[in-house]
């Protein structure tokens, strides 16, 4: 369910975040699934349980995932999207960035574009 890049300059806790929701996207877990405990969890993948209970938290702020006392964690019946400006600036700043680097290796705007729509299909069935 969850693959980790021990390499990567991306702290552990927003990988987990990233690969919770590119599944949810995928739909490979659906609305009242259940997933590991925070115990479970980092166990299975080696690391600290404040990690996973940090990636976790976030997780249950964004109403991705909640908790249920007693019984476990699930993916949310009812994901609400919505806009957040705080990381829409985030990601307009990575974002630019980005298509920098992509202009300074040649690529056009129809190159860009292409690149764009064919990763967002790839991420999530719509």
């Amino acid at each position: 369910m969850i693959i980790l890049d021990y390499k990567s300059s991306k702290p552990i806790y927003e990988q987990i975040i990233e690969q919770v929701k590119l599944n949810v996207m995928r739909q490979y877990l659906k609305p009242g699934d259940a997933i590991p405990s925070v115990r479970k969890l980092a166990l299975e993948l080696e690391i600290t349980p404040g990690t996973v209970a940090k990636a976790y938290q976030e997780l249950e702020r964004q109403q991705i995932i909640e908790t249920i006392r007693g019984k476990g964690t699930f993916i949310a019946n009812e994901i609400q999207l919505k806009p957040d400006e705080k990381k829409l600036f985030e990601v307009k700043k990575n974002l630019q960035t980005e298509l920098m680097e992509l202009k300074m290796m040649g690529y056009s705007k129809r190159m860009v574009v292409e690149l764009i729509t064919g990763i967002y299909e790839e991420m999530c069935v719509c």
